[in-house]
């Protein structure tokens, strides 16, 4: 006869601060208080409940950006994880500080990759083991290099490089640990839902890794993929939904025997609100509301930023208000720094910091029409539009791009109206953070733009010069004005 037991597992990932509900189709949507209540609600009704957080809890809220993250940690606290692991913007504020707000988390935040160059010691703990039941269930947190490009511009900081190290870091993990019986494996990646994949399909079987649940990429699967007998699954992005498994546990062979899973959405039909977890983050609203209620400029009409694998009006008015404030040739705006899917047409400062949270040092950087070509084609690799989870860019005005995904060519390649002069120098605009990934990112490198006369830094913060364009320029429009061009 077989010994199974029930486990009740809760996921998150790419919270990013999305901590108020919002109506939609006249419910409200969202929030963590419903997220808290249900997660509560969960744990009232089953036994074995864990909740677990796949990375990204910070970010995208001013809440988070005004007190540097201290104050999600704690409305984390009073949400109650059992444990999470650390995504890409976890190291947005430096990982002196991370290391600080790990302190003030009541929950484990596990990590096995993060290690000091000197002494390749781990900077965090590289697993949990969560006994309830009788059962003992391992967590190994993952992350990998491709993904924490801002720990480049910290000399002393290493981690593994790519998906094969990490796979080899957990099987040390899970040798090192199945022997005190380990009924149950889980990694908590941030690497996204194709990666996830990939590290799946070169695990050991031998290792028992049972459920990879990540983040990263925000994906929201319609049921879980399964690779090498392991399931995978992620719960979208923000707080509008909630994974949960429901798993019999074979505990004999340390495996799963059955299971069902499905999102959860979280609105005020089937989640009850914590009043008190509600009533906390009012505090922190209501610190920020006098500080971001001013108002910066007003559109002409609501600009959208729908998909960052496009040409976008609020990507083009970005990227425009760096290259006319700066004064070069062309600017490069990351779409991934554009966190908002609109902004508009009146613009608080509180819109305004979230849709821009980051403030970073923009770089001039010199170079030739020749890489340029090299650039656009570089983040326009066929890898950005089938679901991993490159760079791209929004492109000032004066370009003119039409891409093949087919022919994997440019039909079309115009700067100012005639066709760049591969042997020009032009003056080109980007943030700090894609200036310390220029080879990575855009396929150029730092020699390269050496011999070409170099690079300085423009301004300290690329987003009090797009504040100040938006304070200085009112009624302002813009359109998708085939900038760029993607054809399937």
């Amino acid at each position: 006869m077989k010994n199974l037991k029930k486990l009740t597992l809760l996921h998150s990932n790419d919270m990013h601060g999305d901590f108020f509900a919002e109506k939609i189709d006249s419910k409200l949507v969202g929030g963590v208080a419903r997220l808290s209540g249900y997660v509560n609600k969960v744990r009232a009704e089953e036994k074995n409940v864990l909740y677990a957080i796949a990375g990204d809890m910070f970010r995208g809220s001013v809440i988070d950006s005004e007190f540097r993250g201290v104050s999600t940690i704690e409305i984390m606290n009073l949400l109650g994880p059992d444990v999470a692991t650390i995504g890409n913007h976890e190291v947005d504020y430096g990982i002196a500080h991370l290391l600080f707000l790990e302190k003030c988390a009541n929950f484990p935040i596990i990590n096995a990759n993060f290690y000091i160059r000197t002494n390749h010691r781990r900077m965090f703990e590289s697993h949990y083991i969560a006994e309830l039941d009788g059962m003992k269930i391992l967590f190994i947190g993952v992350i990998t290099q491709e993904v924490l490009a801002h720990t480049r511009m910290e000399e002393y900081i290493g981690s593994f490089i790519d998906i094969g190290e990490a796979a080899e870091e957990v099987g040390r993990i899970c040798n090192a640990y199945n022997a005190i019986d380990i009924d149950f494996t889980i990694l908590l990646t941030h690497i996204g839902f194709e990666e996830d994949k990939e590290l799946a399909a070169i695990l050991d079987p031998a290792w028992g890794v049972d459920v990879i649940i990540g983040g990263h990429s925000h994906t929201l699967p319609t049921e879980p993929a399964e690779v090498n007998d392991i399931l995978i699954v992620q719960a979208g992005t923000g707080t509008d939904q909630i994974g949960r498994f429901d798993i019999m546990v074979d505990t004999d062979r340390n495996a799963v025997d059955s299971y069902t899973w499905r999102t959860i959405p979280i609105n005020d039909e089937t989640c009850p609100l914590d009043e008190e977890i509600y009533n906390f983050i009012l505090q922190y609203k209501e610190v920020t509301d006098k500080k971001y209620n001013r108002i910066v400029t007003r559109f002409t009409q609501r600009l959208e930023h729908p998909l960052r694998t496009q040409e976008t009006p609020l990507g083009n008015l970005s990227a425009d208000a760096l290259c006319e404030s700066l004064g070069v040739d062309m600017a490069f705006m990351g779409s991934g720094a554009i966190r908002s899917k609109a902004l508009g047409p009146v613009v608080h400062y509180a819109d305004f910091s979230e849709c821009f949270p980051f403030d970073e040092a923009t770089y001039m950087i010199k170079v030739t029409g020749a890489q340029v070509e090299r650039m656009l084609r570089r983040f326009l690799r066929e890898e950005a539009f089938s679901g991993a989870h490159t760079e791209f860019y929004q492109l000032s005005s004066g370009f003119e791009v039409a891409w093949s995904r087919s022919l994997q060519q440019f039909k079309k390649l115009f700067f100012n109206g005639r066709a760049l002069e591969p042997e020009k120098i032009y003056k080109l605009a980007l943030s700090k953070y894609h200036f310390s990934n220029l080879a990575d990112f855009l396929d150029v490198t730092l020699d390269e733009v050496m011999a070409n006369g170099g690079f300085r830094i423009v301004a300290t913060s690329y987003r009090e010069v797009i504040e100040e364009y938006f304070t200085t320029h009112q009624h302002m429009h813009r359109e998708v004005e085939g900038r760029l061009v993607i054809e399937a």
